[in-house]
């Protein structure tokens, strides 16, 4: 198979889809594989890197998009990449399709085989190619929100952690799943108070063991989400429903009535965010202010530690890169169940359940 690796072009995404040594195993199985030159740099890994793995280095993005039968990408295509699609091509990535009708819309007519990575799921419900960058994404999260707190950024210009005499600062995290664990056991480390809600009390009860008794658990549901939310310095909201879009959780009306100089990280944004406030930001402009409460909302929070990233997703990645090489997207598909569950569209077809309901569009399932 021919596979392409163009460098990822949304504003400071310097991840970069597979590393060298990813790239020399798809070239000893035969494979055909083309570099964008400069593709891994942000990463730290050059392209004198690449030609010894195997794969070859071309100029431009259209070369890359033109030559390959399979794009495996980080994050969803953006302009200009549309105009370089061809029908039939498969795209392996993170495509987040509930939170983008005309990224959706796009897709359908070019006939693309859109794969995303956060759809793919084990038997067991869980999210192996989302889990990685989940992890990155909680832990930053906490160090994103202490950011916002200083007084300079329009916080409360408090710190998480306190000091003798002086309380630590109340942190609350909507979701008690990889994301909202990673951020719960960064933000007890440096010493906050830490409530963590979820519906599954099953969830719950395992995080009040796992930590020890270092966080508050708390069942999610509206009265509880309030309370947390106005009693709190930083609200990280980490809730994902696969392939839809997240649930609103916080009105405007609740974030009016925080306090003011209080912090929203919203790692959900990806998929719409948990806020009603919250609107997507960019690393090079991260936080906006609203209602008082200052929000950040960057939709790919992993990219400011690409190095660490790249090789967390790719761990997770590149046994279905390699499958879907190797044998091609039908049979990789129908023999997998858990990556089958990732495509999202197909042929002019949206086989995404929750990304159907969504838009109010039909779904049809793959006969394979």
């Amino acid at each position: 198979m021919k596979i392409g690796l163009p460098r990822e072009i949304k504003p400071l995404e310097k991840r970069v889809s597979l590393p060298p040594q990813c790239v020399k195993i798809l070239s000893d199985h035969g494979h055909e594989v083309f570099v964008e030159k400069g593709a891994g740099a942000g990463a730290g890994f050059q392209d004198e890197s690449y030609m010894e793995a195997g794969a070859e280095l071309l100029d431009k993005p259209q070369e890359v998009w033109t030559a390959a039968d399979m794009i495996v990408k980080v994050k969803e295509p953006i302009h200009p990449e549309f105009q370089w699609m061809r029908p039939g091509q498969v795209l392996f990535t993170y495509l987040h399709l509930a939170a983008d009708q005309r990224l959706t819309e796009l897709l359908l007519e070019k006939q693309i085989i859109g794969i995303g990575y956060e759809t793919v799921q084990l038997r067991d419900g869980t999210l192996p190619l989302l889990a990685p960058m989940s992890e990155v994404a909680g832990a930053l999260s906490v160090q994103m929100g202490a950011y916002c707190l200083e007084a300079k950024n329009g916080g409360k210009g408090i710190l998480l952690s306190g000091v003798p005499g002086v309380k630590p600062a109340r942190v609350t995290i909507i979701g008690g799943g990889v994301a909202g664990m990673a951020a719960a056991t960064v933000a007890a480390g440096m010493g906050a108070r830490v409530s963590i809600l979820d519906i599954n009390y099953a969830r719950l009860g395992y995080i009040r063991d796992v930590m020890r008794g270092r966080v508050v658990t708390i069942h999610s549901n509206p009265a509880n989400i309030e309370e947390e939310c106005l009693n709190s310095d930083l609200v990280i909201c980490t809730v994902l429903i696969p392939g839809a879009k997240a649930p609103r959780l916080i009105s405007r009306d609740l974030v009016r009535r925080m306090q003011k100089g209080s912090a929203i990280v919203d790692i959900s944004i990806d998929q719409g965010g948990c806020a009603e406030t919250s609107r997507p930001t960019t690393h090079e402009n991260p936080i906006y202010i609203d209602e008082g409460v200052v929000h950040y909302c960057v939709s790919n929070m992993p990219g400011a530690v690409p190095r660490t990233s790249t090789i967390a997703l790719t761990n997770a990645t590149f046994h279905y890169v390699l499958a879907l090489a190797d044998k091609g997207w039908r049979r990789a598909l129908s023999e997998d169940p858990a990556l089958r569950a990732g495509l999202n569209v197909h042929h002019g077809k949206i086989t995404c359940r929750a990304v159907a309901e969504t838009f109010n569009m039909p779904c049809e399932l793959p006969d394979f």
